[in-house]
């Protein structure tokens, strides 16, 4: 089924059933039977559904509904809120705009009434929500689907798992008030849920959008989340499974979906990565599940145009080779993160052609003319350089679908992190330092950079290197907190613009390695505890 997420999904409302009750059928209406019980659902447009949470605010496009009851629906994007919690927080990103929430996101002063960490929050419930009600009623219509519709509620609590802790836990529709779940006990539920689906997902493949598939999760799915859990397993559970983080990172490395490594139309392989045509020019081999947009069919203001417009403004247009007319010129980078290119604090006030050149390394696309390399004005766009990362621009130098919303696909899980991830677990399985095997996977990530090969890493080494891949693509709070760097007593030994609100950085306690969770659903869930601190 090779499917746009958009099309034929049927309304949240007829979705959401109170009581979990309801017929499944494999045509595409919806009809009510008796709207205080039960109605018809159609099975390929919950199951879509389930998908098209991550990539769409609703189902009537940009300017349509939204799932989540909120004056702003544009802002309730998964991808959108993904990089607010997780970049904005950080070393490499920070927000010129004065919307409520965003200061806080800043300068870590966020609380238990902050409006889109709360968003974020019923952003994840609500497709949780969608995939147990796909499991209640339409589980039995088809086993692949039905695994990989397991694999998003997984994910789902893989996100909340991370950001918030201890969460509430529920694996159907109920009028019930859901128990809360410990952090670990949850680690383990996801770890037995991810196994006891993966013989029945679609077989890994590197796939195109022109490939039935693409844009469904796979088995290398379960094998890159599972990586990336045990990873992080001694921050969620108490206990190290570094041996494990990279058994199943080599399965990724070692599977179909390699590193994308071929330049084209001027445009570096990793330019490509996030480019308007990345699901067609061969760059889609490297994702693992890539989040579908379209300009004319899946438009969103939360997912990929988010990501490009919030860190462009015309003057960066140099070549007007950037693919579509919007500007917002709000996030940009704290300079932490040029210094993981510029060690030196030389980085260049140019366009990105010189800054690349400058940096030799193909990652480094950012751009400094009549920028300030240090933040110093938090609400001034052109104090920090600008990120260019993204672009609805085509490698062929065709035009995109349309000139306002965007084609360039998210590619939510990318085998690159795969072998990030190896090559980290075998530093920690061998002191601190990578072995020849360790060292050679990510050399390859530099190699495909036409960066300068290293002897070899230490942690700290590879947590920049993950800097310099993966920046501005969601990962980098929960990288920080690893490390001991984010929140705590080890934190204040790394410090950057505005942590803490302050201009040269300050540490804060380490109950922010979690967000709370919604003061709202604590006052309406009496078997919910706020997690410390807040």
């Amino acid at each position: 089924m090779n499917f746009k997420y958009f099309k034929n999904i049927v309304p949240a409302t007829a979705i959401m059933l109170a009581a979990g009750m309801g017929a499944c059928t494999d045509d595409l209406d919806v009809t009510p039977i008796d709207p205080s019980s039960t109605m018809v659902v159609s099975e390929p447009s919950l199951y879509a559904k389930c998908y098209a949470n991550m990539a769409l605010a609703g189902n009537t496009g940009a300017n349509g509904d939204c799932d989540i009851d909120v004056p702003d629906g544009g802002t309730t994007g998964f991808v959108r809120q993904l990089f607010n919690a997780n970049e904005l927080t950080t070393d490499e990103a920070m927000c010129s705009w004065g919307d409520d929430g965003i200061p806080q996101f800043n300068y870590n002063t966020w609380d238990a009434s902050h409006p889109m960490l709360k968003g974020f929050y019923y952003r994840l419930y609500t497709g949780v929500s969608y995939c147990n009600h796909y499991l209640d009623v339409c589980g039995g219509a088809d086993a692949t689907r039905a695994a990989e519709v397991r694999f998003l509620r997984a994910l789902y609590y893989y996100y909340l798992m991370d950001c918030y802790g201890n969460v509430p836990f529920a694996l159907a529709i109920s009028s019930d008030t859901p128990e809360q779940i410990q952090r670990a006990d949850l680690f383990e539920w996801i770890e037995s849920e991810l196994k006891a689906v993966q013989p029945d997902m679609l077989a890994s493949a590197a796939r195109t959008s022109a490939d039935q598939g693409y844009g469904r999760a796979d088995q290398d799915a379960v094998n890159l989340l599972l990586a990336r859990m045990y990873l992080n397993a001694e921050v969620y559970t108490g206990t190290a499974r570094w041996a494990e983080a990279k058994e199943y990172a080599e399965k990724v490395i070692n599977g179909p979906h390699k590193l994308w490594t071929a330049a084209a139309g001027g445009f570096s392989a990793y330019q490509m990565l996030f480019m308007g045509d990345n699901g067609e020019n061969g760059a889609s081999c490297e994702a693992i599940l890539p989040l579908l947009q379209d300009g004319v069919t899946t438009t969103s203001w939360g997912t990929t145009l988010f990501l490009m417009a919030s860190t462009w403004k015309a003057d960066m247009d140099e070549d007007n080779n950037y693919g579509t007319t919007e500007f917002w010129s709000g996030n940009r980078s704290r300079s932490q993160l040029l210094a993981k290119f510029f060690p030196n604090g030389d980085a260049p006030a140019a366009g990105v052609a010189e800054m690349v050149a400058k940096a030799a390394d193909d990652r480094a696309l950012f751009f400094g003319k009549s920028r300030e390399l240090v933040v110093s004005k938090p609400s001034e766009f052109t104090s920090g350089y600008s990120v260019a990362k993204y672009r609805n621009t085509y490698s062929t130098g065709e035009t995109g679908h349309n000139s306002q919303f965007v084609d360039a696909d998210f590619f939510l899980l990318r085998s690159a992190e795969a072998y990030l991830i190896a090559g980290e677990a075998d530093a920690r399985l061998n002191g601190g330092i990578t072995t020849a095997t360790g060292t050679g996977y990510l050399n390859q990530l530099r190699t495909r950079a036409n960066a300068v090969e290293m002897k070899q890493f230490s942690l700290d080494q590879i947590l920049d290197e993950r800097s310099r891949e993966l920046y501005y693509e969601g990962h980098r709070r929960t990288d920080l907190v690893r490390y001991g760097y984010f929140g705590g007593d080890n934190s204040g030994s790394y410090l950057w613009d505005w942590k803490g609100g302050v201009a040269t950085g300050v540490s804060f306690g380490a109950h922010r390695n979690v967000f709370a969770l919604p003061s709202e659903d604590v006052n309406a869930n009496p078997k919910l505890t706020q997690n410390p601190g807040y």
